[in-house]
């Protein structure tokens, strides 16, 4: 039978991760966001109105990552030591990586995904308007394979 963690005596409940030994952990999530061509030529070409979405995103993912345990009820608050937010441009999407790294009791999955999330739908929200169709829906625009891709976990004395 499948354990989970979070839940004691049929309640949700969060961990209690006092005794675990502090290591270096890093987590790399990623996904993607589907755009239309011509949405895709403005924001490469810094011609869409709202502003620069890739450097809009990375921000937006930044603070997501240091707002995680405000989001999502069982997170732990732990001491963010990086982050680093890469975009890569393809021919029909923009893919979003975050990495996130800590010095703590557990691991920064939760965080990096929340990253990666919250990047995506700041992209979407900044070209949203070119991205709608005549009856205001969005045909193209999707959202896909967010996933973690990478979990480490080391000593670091």
């Amino acid at each position: 039978m499948t354990e989970f963690t979070h839940i004691k005596e049929g309640r949700a409940e969060m961990v209690d991760i006092s005794e675990k030994t502090p290591l270096l952990r890093t987590a790399t999530a990623t996904g993607r966001i589907f755009l239309k061509p011509e949405t895709l030529a403005a924001i490469k070409g810094g011609n869409v109105t709202k502003g620069n979405v890739l450097a809009t995103a990375r921000v937006a993912a930044t603070l997501a990552v240091k707002a995680t345990p405000s989001l999502i009820p069982m997170c732990h608050q732990i001491p963010i030591t990086n982050i680093t937010v890469e975009f890569t441009e393809e021919k029909e999407s923009i893919s979003v990586s975050v990495t996130v790294r800590s010095v703590g009791k557990t691991g920064v999955e939760m965080e990096s995904l929340t990253g990666v999330s919250t990047a995506l739908l700041t992209i979407w929200d900044m070209v949203k308007s070119a991205e709608k169709d005549k009856e205001g829906q969005y045909p193209f625009t999707k959202i896909s394979d967010i996933q973690v891709i990478q979990k480490l976990k080391e000593d670091f004395l």
